[in-house]
Order: structure tokens, then C-alpha cells, then sequence
């Protein structure tokens, strides 16, 4: 049965149990400013999630609606498809002059999933250049979330999102163990870390002449803000240069910022062959996706009888997108946003390390620059877990969510592997705004608390 509010009635909402989304409680955002929204009740939230990981600059930023206006009076929208226009001519040089290493050309689409599917078809295509015909298979890591287009899909490893779609999947990934389960001693050179061998050994198990891609992001979100162990990243570029396979960053969170720089690739001394990116290119005022290539590849479909990299879409490089990208990535740069997130990752760190101390229902806290996940448990010090009727009346869409929403702070309830919160503040967040989210997480973990003491 529907609910009586007008976005019961018609709006279909993404990923969003239909029993959370019938209740009365819906909460409908109004406007934003800085780090904080306001939904139509007058209600103050923290944005401790960033949108979805993505409005890096916050909200209420008018130089970017500005640009937005100014393209759209010029030029509102003309395709990328033989034809270019200075806006995404301009979006594609700041980009390349800000990637690592060689990356230089820039393809534009719309969302992370697109961008991935991108990297994916032209991983394909190159090889295809290079008339290795039988290069068609992927390298991805379970848990890990690619986005959700059926040729996205296929490489993301969340068993859930997948199980309903599986024979529409085409079976051309092959998913290893991700870093959450690196189990080998400190110590151990990376060579010999198991989760560095599981990807070398799938390669070999599928045959190398087979494998197209490795795809993997700089810190994995799906299962909990996973940051690769030292070395981890240049073992990646070691493997796929001894078999001949590309080497995607998944970067759709990653990037513009959220490590503290322009890629997180960066951070970790990775060196790939492609990197998607999408969500904070814009600050999400647009929505714009897309993936940078090193030039050498780019110029090796060409010159070769494939002649072209057979993809496009018609809003992909939208001019009124790419326009505002500019303006964002300028107001990064030029407000030494990411010297923010560097400036304060130990103060956002350190908090939730002092929460997890405090409250006997955290498991664990994971991540690096203003991307972080809490991970939750019944008693760490009895080394009890959630039971499995514990985890269903937490999440998803359950009485964790309401704590959340009570201390009115916006950080994600995530039922992924394991009862979760994700926290990924916007990048503008200053310490004392950090501290104010710790106050309100630590808020939702006292709630937790009172109530996991109560459940049985």
C-alpha cells in the first residue's frame, strides 16, 4: 500500500526497500549550504555523506550554478560525436594536466556506471587493435561496487545486486579476494601478499590470453573503506605488465579530492592504464562521468584497422556538465580544498578511532582522507557479532537508519558484508565541523548501544 505523501505516489526511489519507503517518516530535502541541508520541515542535517560521496565543494556554492547559466545561454548542448565545444575541451586539458603519469586523453560520459562500462569496451577494443581477439575477460574483486548498467555490473562483486541479474551477466569476470582478507603477517613483501597473488593466480587460471582488464579502486568502498597494504598497487602494475592485461583505478569516488588529491591513485603509487572517475568531477551540481587514458593506447586503436573506440552517448561531455566541472576544479585548486581533507584526515581518523574505543559495539574503523567506514559488532570485548536477527532489525532500512536520522546527521547505514556506516563529509568540512559530525555519530553509536543492551 502507498503512502499519502506525493513522492509515494509517483517517485520510484533507487535503492530503497519498499517497506522503508511506504513509511510516514519520509524525509524530503529542501535546500543546502556549506556541510549542512534543510528539509521541507526546517529540520538542520549534517551532510556526513557528501551527497553519495560526491558534493566535495558542499552545497549552496553559486559560482557553480552560475557557470551552469552562463553555458546554458551560450551553448545548451551540442554532442561530442565528431564535433567538440571550449567547454569540454577545457573540462578534458584541466583533467589530463591534473591525472598521473601518462593519462592524457579524456573520455565523458554521465555516471560511474557508464564510465566503467567505457573502460571496460575500450580494454576490449584496444586489444582487438592489437589483434589479440580472444581478450575479453576482467579482473575485478568481490564486495567491490562498479556501478549497476548490466556491463558494470558484471564487475561489481556485491552478491546481492548481482543474484537477480546473474544470467544477464555474460560470466566474463572473474572475482578474487579483496584486501579485506590479506590475511599474510606484517612484514610480508607485497609480492607475496595472498590478496596480490589471488589476482595473478586468477589471471593465470583464466588464461592470460584470455584477461582484457584488472579493474580495482585506490580504496575499496564496497565492504568498508578497504585501504590497500603497502605495496599492493605496484604489484597490480607489475602483474598486468608480465601478461599483457590493462589496469583500471576505479576512481568514481576515489578522485577530485576525496584522498586528499586530485586521484587517489596517487596516494598508493599506483600507475594504471585507466582511471573512471565521475561524482566529485562536478561537485554532483552536474552529473558528469568518464574515464582518462593514457594517449599511447588511445593512439593505438586508431592507427589500427579498428579505427575508432566504438562508444558514445549522446549527453556524454554535455557542455552545461563539463562547464561546471571547470568551475569546480578550479574552486579546488584555487581554495586548496584537498590541503583541507590532508590538514584534517587525522582529526575526522583519530575521532572515530576515540568513538570506537568508547562504544563496545564497534568493530572496526577503516579508511583514509575524508572517506571512512565504521563497522559495527555486539561486543567487541566479548568478540560477539551481531546476531543474524540483530543485523535484520539494524539495516537495511531499519532502526539503525532512524538513529541516524534522529542525531540528523546524513552518514549511510550499510548492510554490505557487514552493519556499516559509511562517512565521507564534504571536503569544505573544517574541524569544527568535524567535530560537530563525530558528536552526532558518536550520538547514533550511544543509540546503538542502549539499544543492541535491550534486544535480546
Amino acid at each position: 500500500m502507498q503512502g499519502d505523501h506525493p513522492a509515494h505516489r509517483h517517485l520510484l526511489p533507487h535503492f530503497t526497500r519498499g517497506d522503508a519507503w511506504r513509511r510516514d517518516d519520509l524525509v524530503v530535502i529542501d535546500r543546502g549550504e556549506g556541510c549542512y541541508v534543510w528539509d521541507t520541515e526546517g529540520v538542520e542535517y549534517l551532510d556526513g555523506l557528501a551527497g553519495l560521496f560526491c558534493t566535495n565543494l558542499g552545497h549552496g556554492r553559486s559560482d557553480l550554478t552560475a557557470a551552469a547559466a552562463k553555458q546554458m545561454d551560450r551553448l545548451a548542448f551540442y554532442p561530442n560525436w565528431s564535433f567538440a565545444h571550449p567547454a569540454s575541451i577545457e573540462a578534458a586539458s584541466f583533467i589530463a594536466d591534473v591525472a598521473p603519469g601518462d593519462l592524457d586523453r579524456v573520455f565523458f560520459v554521465n555516471s560511474g556506471s557508464e564510465a566503467v562500462e567505457s573502460a571496460m569496451k575500450f580494454a576490449r577494443c584496444y586489444h582487438l587493435a592489437n589483434s589479440e581477439d580472444t581478450r575479453h575477460k576482467v579482473i575485478a574483486r568481490r564486495w567491490a561496487y562498479h556501478g549497476t548498467t548490466l556491463g558494470a555490473l558484471s564487475a561489481t562483486g556485491i552478491p546481492n545486486l548481482r543474484d537477480p541479474f546473474e544470467p544477464m551477466l555474460g560470466g566474463c569476470v572473474r572475482h578474487v579476494d579483496s584486501t579485506l582478507v590479506c590475511t599474510n603477517e606484517p612484514g610480508v613483501p607485497a609480492r607475496e601478499l595472498s590478496c596480490v597473488a589471488a589476482v595473478e593466480e586468477a589471471i593465470l587460471a583464466e588464461g592470460p590470453e584470455t584477461v582484457a582488464m584488472v579493474i580495482a579502486e585506490p580504496v575499496q568502498n564496497g565492504r568498508g573503506a578497504l585501504v590497500p597494504p603497502e605495496g599492493y598497487w605496484p604489484e597490480l602494475r607489475r602483474i598486468c605488465d608480465t601478461y599483457g592485461v590493462l589496469l583500471c583505478a576505479d576512481e568514481v569516488i576515489n578522485s577530485f579530492g576525496r584522498l586528499g588529491h586530485w586521484f587517489g591513485s596517487e596516494r598508493f603509487g599506483a600507475e594504471p592504464d585507466m582511471i573512471t572517475f565521475a561524482k566529485g568531477v562536478t561537485s554532483a551540481y552536474q552529473p558528469l562521468g568518464g574515464m582518462v587514458v593514457r594517449g599511447a593506447l588511445v593512439d593505438r586503436v586508431w592507427d589500427s584497422p579498428v579505427a575508432m573506440f566504438v562508444h558514445g552517448s549522446t549527453f556524454g561531455g554535455h557542455p552545461v556538465a563539463t562547464a561546471v566541472a571547470v568551475a569546480n576544479m578550479a574552486a579546488m585548486r584555487d581554495e586548496e580544498v584537498f590541503a583541507n581533507v590532508l590538514r584534517n584526515e587525522d582529526r575526522l581518523t583519530g575521532g572515530l578511532r576515540a568513538l570506537m574505543a568508547a562504544h563496545p559495539c564497534v568493530k572496526d574503523v577503516r579508511g583514509t582522507g575524508y572517506f571512512h567506514y565504521v563497522e559495527l559488532m555486539r561486543d567487541r570485548a566479548a568478540g560477539t557479532d551481531l546476531s543474524k536477527s540483530e543485523f535484520e532489525q539494524l539495516l537495511p532500512g531499519g532502526v539503525l537508519e532512524r538513529f541516524v536520522r534522529e542525531a540528523r546527521v546524513l552518514v549511510r547505514p550499510d548492510s554490505r558484508g557487514a552493519a556499516m556506516l559509511a562517512i565521507a563529509p564534504p571536503l569544505v568540512a573544517d574541524a569544527a565541523v568535524i567535530d560537530d559530525l563525530l558528536n552526532r555519530v558518536d550520538q547514533v553509536l550511544d543509540r546503538v548501544s542502549g539499544w543492541l543492551r535491550t534486544s535480546n
